[in-house]
């Protein structure tokens, strides 16, 4: 079966001329997105019960919009006034730039890895002194307390938001050629949806190690899989697998 229908277990990009849209056009697929797995943010009385006082910490790091979003969240609902001195430890240019949403950017101390967390540490390093808070979702990858544990720093992890499986219950009569997952999460969103999945005909695609594992796990045969060094992106090895699929 050529491929002709890609479901991308995602929210759609929010930027013009997105790769899948070139994708669709170039290849003439019809690309969804459906995301198999949402976040929530957790009340300020959880976090209480966390016994986390925002006023303990001079910095915070960010690895995540949501985690932007959520500390900011968190901080309005407790009514603390964030000091113009506090510090900002972003993951990656894009978590700065959204940063902007809540801050002047030009008035802040914010600190920038390049992508990877490991790209960040450097910088939490030469700030020993500071109280570090580190606002994540329940799920976190083990890397980053490891890192920070490592160098020996004053940090503490603060829940203030949740992963949740998304009800796909309209897609029980749904076919689609390929399905796309990026992380444990979504796999695991498509068995407590669909316990009874049966792959039969679908291909699986899956980006990184963590997600190909849970794929396997799980029984599903991946076709598809990213990054690899002909592919260093998804949108990549769709391309190349639909090509090698129409020949």
């Amino acid at each position: 079966m050529k491929v002709k229908t890609v479901l991308i277990s995602q929210p759609e990009p929010k930027v013009e001329n997105s790769p899948y849209a070139e994708l669709e056009d170039k290849l003439k697929v019809k690309v969804d997105f459906i995301p198999f797995i949402h976040v929530e943010g957790v009340e300020s009385k959880e976090v209480r019960q966390q016994k986390i006082d925002l006023n303990d910490f001079t910095a915070i790091i960010l690895t995540s919009r949501n985690a932007v979003d959520n500390y900011f969240r968190i901080a309005e609902e407790m009514r603390f006034k964030i000091p113009d001195s506090m510090k900002y430890f972003c993951q990656s240019e894009a978590v700065a730039y959204y940063l902007q949403k809540y801050v002047v950017y030009r008035k802040r101390k914010i600190y920038v890895g390049k992508r990877n967390f490991q790209d960040l540490v450097a910088s939490i390093k030469k700030h020993k002194d500071e109280k570090f808070l580190l606002p994540s979702s329940d799920s976190l990858k083990p890397v980053v307390p490891q890192q920070l544990d490592k160098i020996g720093v004053d940090w503490t992890r603060g829940i203030f938001y949740k992963t949740v499986v998304s009800d796909l219950s309209h897609l029980k009569e749904v076919f689609y050629d390929v399905v796309v997952f990026f992380s444990p999460s979504g796999i695991k969103s498509l068995f407590e949806n669909f316990p009874d999945f049966e792959q039969k005909e679908t291909r699986i695609a899956a980006f990184g190690k963590t997600t190909l594992k849970m794929a396997e796990k799980h029984g599903l045969k991946v076709q598809i899989k990213a990054p690899t060094p002909e592919a260093p992106s998804m949108t990549m090895a769709l391309e190349n697998y639909i090509k090698d699929d129409k020949k």
